[in-house]
């Protein structure tokens, strides 16, 4: 009989497989999702919807993982994981069938894509939790090890499978998630059974959840609304809506550690934060995700709106293309993810995730050396390096926050960390583009003046000079060079004073990417810049985890403070 510990494995991953497939085949299908729901990019209130759809589904995860995992801590973590799984199935069922198109199709994807974020967060709070419990100490980076392949593969097939698919009928980019849900969904409700114990008889902590929830949904909200136009303004910072948002999530979320200390059962584990281990893989993991997850979206508009069209590629190839380079950064994940984890069985986490962020770090910068127009084996070369740096650290981190708390706060503590990470993948997106499009407002209309002068239309300049800074941003990523609609929205006694070789050029793949190629890539080296900053950083507070922590197993619920049964072992390295 297969044991007990496969089965938890096999099922996890399956889930870890599917909600990564389903985080980057969104990201490299939204070309043709929104061509799909005929959303016009030049249009300013279209960036929005780019937003929503890729921070939407993070924002959502982020501020109920803690409650979540807190839950799973008191009902079970398998029957909260079970429900995950269908939670999210159905948010894939209706994505499938979006009915309506422009704005109101767009609003339908953003919210059946929160209902799969509030499943994923179910499945996030669980899965490391669950393997935690059913591995012994001296296996669980392994099996980490192997869970983190599923999720690094789920992103390689995701970028590969959503450029397949997004030729085809951009509807399939969402079918892809239903089988593998239906079947996650049935086996784990045969075949997982409860190992950790449950914290029954504590009551929820209402108030706690509803200040922890509401304070990071206002931060986020803030964040993500300051990245949209305002006024005059390229950016909305000045918003007093954003400045309120931004105000009421910063003052609920300083408030709620003091409102846990007065609450019975809190859902946010603080006492967690004294053992080292946790405390300090915690922040690494942190600052990993700030640099880390902007990385793959900035990636790609450079490829797909730039790189790939100024090498022949047509628009409509260019989300498959863009998936296929990818594949290095992805390779190296999938090489270095199981190594990582086995080696961290034996000889511990510190030393292998602190040199896995150094790494990640020397890779940003290596980054900021490229020019637009770069060669692929040094760009591959790189991402890879950058792929092997990430590996080396995920899956040696997240085993040794997981080896130091005990058994009963498991859940708790997984979605504490995912709540983490989730949170600094969202503010990595939006300080990515707040760098970009601040950097592109100084710099882009006076390129667009100059280069639209220099090929013929200087009548133009004027009007090109005042597109705004998100509908460029929005084009390069979805591969659409705007002139076009530009030209075609103009006055016919204006269009007519240019020259049949002026509008050739315009409209050409090649006019538009080389013309806001350069101050796209001096944002982009800010950008790696900060990366490279967060990911040294990050590898500092790694070294300062110290021993290698590991809690004592705990099979029943004890009253005594949580540092009970937490030893020190020394890192042998």
């Amino acid at each position: 009989m297969v044991q007990y510990k496969w089965v938890a494995l096999s099922n996890t991953t399956i889930g870890v497989l599917m909600s990564s497939i389903n985080g980057t085949i969104i990201l490299i299908s939204l070309p043709a999702i929104f061509r799909g729901i005929n959303i016009n990019p030049v249009e300013p209130s279209s960036f929005q919807y780019l937003l929503w759809i890729l921070m939407g589904y993070n924002v959502i995860t982020a501020a109920f993982l803690v409650t979540f995992g807190r839950l799973s801590d008191i009902f079970g973590r398998v029957r909260l994981y079970n429900l995950g799984f269908a939670i999210f199935t159905i948010g894939s069922i209706l994505l499938y069938i979006t009915p309506n198109t422009g704005d109101l199709g767009a609003l339908e994807l953003i919210i059946f894509r929160l209902v799969q974020g509030i499943g994923a967060a179910f499945l996030f709070a669980n899965s490391a939790a669950i393997i935690t419990d059913a591995f012994p100490v001296t296996e669980r980076g392994k099996a980490l090890g192997i869970n983190q392949i599923a999720a690094l593969a789920g992103s390689l097939v995701g970028l590969i499978l959503g450029g397949i698919l997004a030729t085809i009928n951009w509807r399939f980019i969402f079918l892809v998630s239903v089988p593998v849900g239906i079947l996650g969904t049935i086996w784990s409700y045969f075949k997982l059974k409860e190992t950790g114990g449950t914290a029954k008889g504590e009551g929820i902590d209402w108030i706690g959840n509803l200040i922890f929830a509401g304070g990071l949904i206002f931060l986020l909200l803030g964040v993500t609304y300051g990245l949209m136009p305002y006024g005059t303004s390229q950016m909305g910072w000045t918003n007093p809506y954003v400045i309120a948002s931004l105000i009421a999530g910063a003052g609920l979320l300083v408030a709620f550690p003091f409102v846990e200390k007065r609450m019975k059962y809190p859902m946010f584990r603080l006492e967690l934060f004294k053992i080292k281990a946790f405390l300090m893989g915690g922040i690494s993991q942190l600052l990993f995700a700030f640099a880390f997850g902007g990385i793959m979206i900035v990636l790609i508009i450079l490829l797909q709106g730039i790189w790939l069209p100024l090498h022949g590629y047509s628009y409509s190839s260019t989300p498959f293309w863009a998936g296929v380079y990818m594949i290095p950064m992805m390779a190296g994940f999938v090489l270095m993810g199981p190594i990582s984890g086995a080696l961290s069985d034996r000889y511990g986490a510190r030393t292998l995730a602190t040199i896995g962020l150094s790494i990640v770090g020397v890779a940003f910068i290596a980054l900021s050396t490229l020019p637009y127009n770069f060669n692929y084996p040094e760009f591959a070369t790189i991402i890879f390096i950058m792929g092997l740096g990430s590996g080396m650290f995920g899956a040696p981190n997240t085993t040794a926050i997981m080896n130091s708390v005990p058994r009963m706060h498991r859940g708790a503590a997984s979605g504490m960390r995912t709540t983490l990470q989730n949170s600094a993948q969202t503010a990595s997106l939006a300080l990515f583009f707040t760098i970009i499009i601040g950097v592109l407002a100084a710099t882009l209309p006076t390129a667009l003046s100059d280069a639209v002068t220099n090929a013929g239309a200087p009548q133009l300049a004027p009007i090109m000079s005042k597109i705004p800074v998100t509908s460029a941003l929005f084009s390069a990523f979805l591969g659409y060079n705007p002139v076009g609609a530009i030209l075609s929205a103009l006055p016919h006694q204006l269009t007519a004073s240019l020259s049949p070789s002026t509008v050739a050029t315009l409209t050409s793949k090649q006019w538009f990417p080389e013309t806001i190629a350069p101050p796209f890539m001096h944002a982009l080296k800010i950008s790696f810049y900060i990366g490279s900053a967060m990911a040294f950083l990050g590898a500092i507070f790694s070294a300062l985890r110290g021993g290698r922590t590991i809690a004592e197993e705990e099979i029943t619920r004890v009253n005594s403070p949580i540092q009970r049964g937490v030893k020190d072992e020394r890192d042998r390295i």
